[in-house]
């Protein structure tokens, strides 16, 4: 993780979802803003799109703004369907 980024690889999905959540629970960000790059997500389903949206409510209860980068299409499908394109 660069200073204010954080770099999320490979699946996000229901198989890696548990490990990011258990991560994602203890994480405490320090700075206001943070840039999430996703660009290294291979695939992504509806539990990583969920997953997601969890961190970005978590960290704004830290006080913190998380700002996707390279949204994969996949996933910017998965929110356009969910209809939750204006939580991210």
């Amino acid at each position: 993780m660069q200073q204010d980024t954080l770099t999320l690889t490979g699946a996000l999905d229901r198989d890696s979802v548990p490990s990011l959540w258990a991560f994602a629970q203890q994480w405490k960000p320090s700075q206001k803003e943070l840039e999430c790059s996703l660009e290294e997500i291979e695939r992504v389903d509806s539990a990583g799109m969920v997953m997601l949206i969890h961190l970005l409510e978590h960290a704004k209860k830290q006080n913190c703004h998380i700002m996707l980068s390279f949204v994969p299409a996949q996933l910017r499908t998965l929110f356009q369907l969910s209809n939750v394109e204006s939580l991210v």
